[in-house]
């Protein structure tokens, strides 16, 4: 997948609002494979929504939203699977981690399904979050901050044409942010990704090709 194009996109709730000044809904717009993002958003303007739209978890929206030329509704559930799995990955800002599981079970449910990365390249994205020793900790038991960590460790262990991640350090100090940018950052080199963040204030310190007012 090279492009995502959104085509006059609105959620469905805003249909009746006549006062949306946005780089992104009701408008053109193309997001491209090996490019970087950053979609700046007021809490309540469709943020999330945005990221529901694009990976299909919600379709409750106006207008079209194309992967090169083929619209997203025409997918169907085994083809939306295939998607998930090769070509989007998405950090949730909820993180939708399992609490009961340890942290590194929480990444190999995914890698098992993926293969895509070695337990050795896992562990060591571990001790580069600073979070090693957290790795057999019920999920649960570690802050909204950790969980933040691990989440992205897990959000990387696919391939993937384009990566979304919704608020990805709102609970990390900088130097957190700066190490998961720069992890985030070398593996969609590596696999020639895009990169769309959103953000409704601290953001992570890439060298955005847009930014984009949501």
């Amino acid at each position: 997948m090279n492009t995502i194009n959104l085509d006059n996109t609105l959620p469905q709730v805003f249909l009746q609002r006549t006062d949306i000044e946005s780089d992104i809904w009701r408008k053109q717009v193309t997001f491209e494979r090996g490019k970087t993002y950053l979609v700046e958003a007021q809490s309540g303007t469709g943020k999330s929504s945005l990221c529901s739209f694009i990976i299909g978890y919600r379709h409750d929206y106006d207008g079209s939203i194309l992967f090169d030329s083929q619209l997203s509704r025409s997918l169907n559930a085994k083809e939306w699977t295939m998607l998930r799995q090769r070509h989007i990955s998405l950090l949730f800002q909820e993180l939708r981690l399992f609490p009961e599981l340890t942290a590194m079970e929480n990444v190999e449910i995914k890698n098992c399904l993926t293969g895509f990365k070695t337990k050795q390249e896992i562990e060591r994205w571990f001790e580069a979050l600073g979070i090693a020793d957290k790795m057999q900790s019920p999920v649960r038991l570690m802050s909204f901050g950790q969980q933040q960590r691990v989440a992205m460790i897990r959000a990387l262990v696919q391939p993937f044409d384009f990566l979304l991640a919704d608020e990805p350090i709102s609970h990390l100090d900088e130097v957190n942010s700066r190490t998961m940018a720069d992890m985030m950052a070398e593996e969609a080199r590596r696999q020639g990704a895009g990169i769309i963040i959103t953000s409704i204030g601290k953001h992570m310190e890439l060298p955005y090709d847009k930014i984009l007012k949501l």
